[in-house]
């Protein structure tokens, strides 16, 4: 099949522009169009860092409990900077009315973990300012150190809520139990049920 070829434009001549420009009128140029907004950019995701807290997250979760152990007669005493001096040094000497105790020393340190944390929690949210955990002196380790009191200090000290914790004086467990004193929950906050 042929195709046809194109039919010839027809020719403008300067009788037919003269008569288009009367039929027009008076032209004037338009100022070109604003150009387009520009998409709004994406916020920058901050992705290694991130990635960093994960694995930090994961590291301090997984850490072998054995690795770590502290001296079953080593006294542990640990604040906050806003917290007062005088404020530790009362809870070193058992002046704060205790709300609660857990006892983990028959624990196993992943089950001890869970149970800290949930106790924790819930004696926050049951208002008690002072709790008694305890945590025992059994040396279960061949250096002699203490799992379940590494890890009892650890996660104290990375917990939020926790205002200052120090050994018990001896009348209430010695370096077998810690008492911790606790934030109060502000209002509006959600705890657990």
């Amino acid at each position: 099949m042929k195709r046809k070829p194109p039919a010839p434009t027809p020719e403008i001549t300067p009788d037919d522009a003269a008569l288009f420009r009367e039929a027009i009128g008076e032209v004037r140029e338009l100022a070109p169009p604003p150009p387009a907004p520009e998409r709004p950019r994406p916020a920058p995701e901050p992705r290694m860092q991130a990635r960093d807290e994960a694995l930090a997250l994961v590291q301090s979760r997984t850490a072998s409990y054995l690795a770590a152990t502290i001296d079953a007669a080593e006294t542990l005493a640990y604040r906050r900077d806003e917290t007062p001096e005088k404020v530790l040094k009362a809870l070193k000497r058992g002046q704060y009315s205790i709300g609660g105790e857990l006892d983990l020393h028959t624990l196993r340190a992943h089950d001890a973990e869970r149970w800290l944390r949930e106790f924790l929690a819930q004696s926050r949210a049951g208002g008690h300012a002072c709790v008694r955990i305890i945590h025992g002196k059994g040396p279960r380790t061949v250096d002699g150190g203490s799992v379940l009191k590494a890890l009892v200090d650890r996660m104290l000290r990375q917990r939020a809520e926790v205002l200052a914790f120090a050994s018990a004086p001896e009348a209430m467990g010695g370096t077998g139990a810690v008492l911790v004193l606790l934030a109060r929950k502000r209002p509006g906050e959600r705890g657990p049920p």
